[in-house]
């Protein structure tokens, strides 16, 4: 962690997560992976590049993903994201089917999700690393208790948000998060994963950019322009 810095305004909300014990075991597990010689991803300096891109005052929307990819080269920090030049993951080919459905809008040719990002979506994995070639190898060590304080500080915020909440993982998080409750100024959308075993059970036809978009506009949160650029700029984020 000491390779990691976070900008002020989450510091402010969620900094003391790094004096409890469970984060001091986090660490100590993933130095020991590091010390076995196994393979980590993203790289040390990009475990919180979804809170870096996406600053608490900013936050209008929250995705919930699961845990970063494990291939080479993909995981980058935002979740569902890859950088530029990197193939789009099928998960991300159906969000991106969803999208064309619900808002017209053409599959981009990349999969790179910093412009989502800039404009207040959070890109949040429920565990912030894994083991290269094993998915889900980081669960239960720790992050998934971080990122339950990333949510409650986003939820604790009045200012109205959506929490895009896809598959089990990300819908029993949130049902745990105080303020997500009834009487709550927040939107949650929850529909199954976009992955390819389960999208075709309910993501389909969710309709979450235009719901989301609708619900902002209506309480003056403006909405989220979620057509890609076709050239991205490719950065640490």
């Amino acid at each position: 962690m000491t390779e990691v810095k976070l900008h002020p305004d989450w510091l402010a909300r969620i900094g003391g997560e790094f004096a409890q014990p469970y984060m001091a075991a986090l660490k100590a597990f993933l130095a020991a992976e590091r010390d076995k010689g196994k393979t980590i991803y993203p790289r040390p300096r990009d475990w919180f590049a979804a809170l870096d891109a996406t600053l608490p005052h900013d936050v209008r929307v929250v995705i919930l993903g699961q845990d970063p990819y494990h291939g080479p080269g993909q995981a980058h920090g935002l979740c569902f994201s890859v950088q530029p030049g990197v193939r789009v993951p099928p998960s991300l080919v159906n969000i991106y089917k969803e999208m064309q459905s619900d808002l017209g809008i053409p599959r981009a040719s990349h999969g790179y999700l910093k412009h989502w990002a800039s404009q207040g979506v959070l890109l949040l994995n429920n565990c912030l690393t894994v083991e290269a070639g094993m998915a889900a190898s980081h669960q239960k060590r720790g992050w998934e208790t971080f990122t339950d304080a990333v949510v409650a500080a986003a939820a604790a915020d009045p200012a109205p948000k959506v929490f895009i909440l896809w598959g089990s993982h990300a819908q029993k998080k949130a049902a745990n998060v105080a303020g997500l409750g009834a009487g709550s100024p927040h939107l949650i959308l929850r529909a199954p994963h976009p992955s390819p075993l389960s999208a075709h059970n309910g993501f389909f036809g969710s309709r979450p950019f235009s719901q989301t978009n609708e619900f902002l506009a209506a309480q003056g949160r403006g909405t989220i322009d979620w057509a890609l650029p076709e050239h991205p700029e490719a950065g640490a984020a």
